[in-house]
Parts: structure tokens; C-alpha cells; sequence
């Protein structure tokens, strides 16, 4: 069966990536475990911008992995005050084993923007019964530090030796229409895992949104669990028309997604026509790449050796 393999690593597009790493090294305990340069042409078509160049730094923490990815030319930054149930809105959930130490550590920190209201938020047993806080990182990109309640840590955090941010639980996607992205997603190999429907004072201070009614949707590939995708599906008569972003811009974070072998992307190129924008294109690392938008115009890439 054609299908993607595991959610690799999640590309955040970058103004200043240098300064940008600097921050989430601080603020979290990312170690910096690579940093390139990419003139290859290939890379240009891929993204669809002429003459482009990239410096990506390649950040990790506990066992998963981000891309601070600096183009050339740059896009536009992010747009001021992206609201949660708008289609562009997507953030990476960071794990952390004591949020109140983990809130001190980040807000030591500079030039960050809270998006919740009054702090970290206890959310209801029916919404996970999690602690959660979101905010914006220097450049925008919305983030969540994420406590699981004591007793209910899943085995794949319990298992981590670090007593302070542990790694990415997920990327979370806000969708207009949750079986669209459903359907979508399992073309590509995605299954449901679970969901739930948040509500309540503490979700409204949590993502800053007047009654808030979100259905929450866990998918993952089969084979990997952690990182996975949740889709944020906010109820509610909302103007969802916001212009996609260019594969440049700051808001273009993209989900790298692998998959076992070219013929298999080639596959699902060919089963996913009117989702795909470039590719599949050789790179001179011997990886076959293709670049892809979900039916909310969020980037995947999907990547495979040749």
C-alpha cells in the first residue's frame, strides 16, 4: 500500500534562522544538530520560487526534530494576530514534564507573544485534562508547551529521562471541514488515533477565542505515532478565507512526511493531482521530494530516498 511512513521533522520558514535557533535553544533545550546551505536548483522548483536558496538549522529535542529554514528572497512575515480557527494557524506542541518551571524558562526569554489568557490553562478530563499554554515564538510561529496530568503521561514521555521539555507531541492544523481532511489524509496513510470536543472557560482562555467549540482530531501514519497531526476544527460561523501563503512566507510551515521509496511518492503524486504543486523532483542527496497542500492549503512535503 502506498502511504507515508512517519511525520520526519516539522520546516518552520525563517526570517533570521541564526537568531531564531538561539531562541528555541533557550526557551526549550533545542540542540542544534545540523546546518546547511542549499544552492541547488532542485530546490528552487521545488518551492516554486525562481533562484531560490535556502540555510536550514536542524534543531532537536528528545527525538524529534525542526527546521529553521531561511529562503532567499524572502517572503512576507507573518501576519499580525492569526486567530485559531483560521486555516493559516498551525503550531508545534512541545512536551514538558513541569509547566510551571517550563513557563519560567520561556518567559526569561525575549520577544515572545502569549496567545492564551491568564497563563497555563487546566483543561476538563473531556478535553485530555491536559495543561496547556499557547504563545508566539520571535518571528510569529504559534507554539504550545503541553503537560500531560500526573498519573496520565503516555509511555513514549514517561520513558524520556529529561525533567524539562521533552520533545514535539504534534503539529496542530486548523481545517475548515474535518472529514474533508480526514478523507485527504488517509490517501496519504493517515489513521484516526482519537479526538475529543474542547469547550469551556479554560479552552476560551486557552486559545484566546470567545466560546470556542473545537473538535479535535488525532491522526498518525501507522508505523509512527509521535510526532503526529491533530486537526483543529473550530465550530462557528468564522471567515476562513485567508490567502495561502507563498512557500517563502514566514507562515508557510511545512510537515515533512517520509515515505519508503520513489516509487511509492511517485504513487501518491499520481493519486493526489489537484493537492500537488511541484515535484517530484531529484535532489542531489540522492532524495526524491514533492511538495503538496492539504484541502486548507497547509504544506506538506514528502520526501523519499531514490
Amino acid at each position: 500500500m502506498n502511504t507515508v511512513q512517519r511525520l520526519s521533522r516539522i520546516r518552520l520558514i525563517s526570517g533570521a534562522p541564526e537568531q531564531l535557533a538561539d531562541f528555541y535553544e533557550a526557551a526549550f533545550g533545542f540542540v542544534r544538530t545540523n546546518e546547511k546551505s542549499i544552492t541547488e536548483p532542485a530546490f528552487a522548483v521545488l518551492m516554486g520560487v525562481p533562484g531560490a536558496t535556502a540555510r536550514i538549522i536542524t534543531l532537536q529535542l528528545g527525538n524529534q526534530e525542526i527546521e529553521l529554514t531561511g529562503i532567499h528572497p524572502r517572503g512576507r512575515n507573518y501576519p499580525d494576530s492569526v486567530a485559531g480557527w483560521s486555516p493559516l494557524f498551525q503550531h508545534c506542541a512541545i512536551v514538558v514534564s513541569d509547566m510551571v518551571k517550563a513557563h519560567a524558562r520561556l518567559s526569561a526569554q525575549a520577544a515572545w507573544v502569549p496567545i492564551s489568557k491568564d497563563g497555563p490553562q487546566l483543561l476538563p478530563p473531556a478535553s485530555g485534562g491536559v495543561t496547556a499554554f499557547k504563545f508566539r515564538d520571535p518571528e510569529g510561529h504559534p507554539l504550545e508547551l503541553l503537560a500531560f496530568a500526573q498519573g496520565a503521561v503516555p509511555e513514549r514521555w514517561r520513558s524520556q529521562s529529561s525533567q524539562g521539555c521533552l520533545g514535539i507531541d504534534h503539529s496542530a492544523i486548523s481545517v475548515s471541514d474535518t472529514l474533508r481532511s480526514v478523507e485527504f489524509y488517509a490517501r496519504l496513510g493517515f489513521r484516526r488515533h482519537g479526538g475529543s470536543l474542547n469547550i469551556g472557560p479554560a479552552q476560551d482562555k486557552l486559545d484566546d477565542v470567545a466560546g470556542a467549540r473545537v473538535e479535535v482530531t488525532v491522526l498518525a501514519p501507522a508505523t509512527r505515532s509521535t510526532p503526529h497531526v491533530e486537526l483543529l476544527c473550530y465550530r462557528g460561523v468564522f471567515d476562513r478565507n485567508s490567502a495561502m501563503p507563498s512557500t517563502n512566507d514566514i507562515d508557510a510551515t511545512c510537515l515533512v512526511l517520509s515515505v519508503d521509496n520513489a516509487e511509492t511518492l511517485r504513487a501518491l503524486s499520481i493519486q493526489n493531482p489537484a493537492a500537488r504543486l511541484s515535484g517530484p523532483v531529484q535532489f542531489e542527496d540522492e532524495t526524491l521530494r514533492g511538495l503538496f497542500r492539504d484541502p486548507d492549503g497547509h504544506l506538506l512535503c514528502l520526501e523519499a530516498p531514490i
